[in-house]
């Protein structure tokens, strides 16, 4: 898997560790916790497979331009540079997780995915622990909000490589308002595994996906994402839940038309995107 490591900023690695006593005992859901999107998408294959989220003019624009096609979407698929522990490392404590399964994969493994795809799923998650093991007072969300051809033995294979990866690291669901940094060391709890499907219900460890909702502004006007952000910031504040502010303008097909070949970094650094 990819790496991407620059000098580290110690105060970003143990940041919740040297959070005053005073915030000790306030419930996670009051606290801004840092996160990235597409988590996962500073590793993008180009050698695999479309994934099977991706509409047929995707599909078809591949099967014409074969690898000069999943450049181009590379450019615009990769969200982040840096791997899971230089995330971590920086301070990113909430990962968006995507998964899906490979069409033909005689291995028949699990992957991060967005649009083409990433690194196994056990190789973020292995990479997840051995930084929580060495930095004993930090705390991730781990949020798995889509599934892609993903089956049921599927995802208890998933929920089976959860336990094996985090064992007694994983926190059971309690009402989110007793979710505190104090009850987490006390417990020695690290890890909150959120987890939109049925599956949920099944498994103590896995908080259901409606406790971690994550509204969507899908526009390219950052005013109008501004907007966005304080009305839903107001009203899940009311609700005492998690949630994710989505600090995200999403390009539309006509601007990645208009800049296929310079992709999301290059095009976003000349300016707001044009609705």
């Amino acid at each position: 898997m990819a790496s991407s490591h620059g000098r580290v900023d110690q105060r970003f690695v143990d940041w919740m560790a040297s959070l005053p006593a005073s915030m000790h005992t306030i419930p996670l859901t009051n606290l801004a916790i840092p996160g990235s999107h597409d988590s996962f998408s500073f590793y993008i294959d180009e050698a695999s497979p479309v994934g099977p989220e991706q509409p047929e003019t995707v599909q078809n624009f591949v099967s014409v331009f074969g690898t000069v096609a999943k450049k181009l979407m590379r450019k615009w698929l990769a969200t982040q540079t840096m791997n899971f522990t230089s995330q971590l490392e920086s301070g990113i404590r909430f990962f968006d997780l995507r998964i899906s399964t490979k069409p033909r994969d005689p291995d028949n493994e699990l992957y991060f995915a967005h649009g083409l795809f990433s690194a196994t799923v056990r190789e973020g998650l292995e990479q997840i622990s051995c930084f929580l093991s060495s930095h004993a007072r930090e705390v991730v969300f781990l949020d798995f909000n889509h599934f892609y051809g993903v089956q049921n033995h599927h995802h208890e294979k998933l929920v089976a490589m959860l336990k094996e990866v985090f064992g007694d690291k994983l926190c059971p669901v309690v009402f989110a308002q007793e979710v505190t940094l104090q009850y987490l060391w006390e417990k020695e709890y690290q890890v909150l595994v959120f987890y939109h499907h049925p599956m949920a219900l099944d498994v103590p460890f896995l908080w259901p996906g409606q406790m971690m909702p994550s509204p969507w502004a899908n526009t390219t006007d950052p005013e109008k994402l501004v907007q966005f952000l304080q009305a839903t910031l107001t009203d899940r504040r009311k609700k005492g839940s998690f949630f994710v502010s989505q600090v995200v303008l999403t390009p539309k097909a006509s601007t990645v038309m208009k800049g296929v070949a310079s992709g999301l970094r290059e095009t976003s650094q000349r300016g707001p995107y044009q609705e």
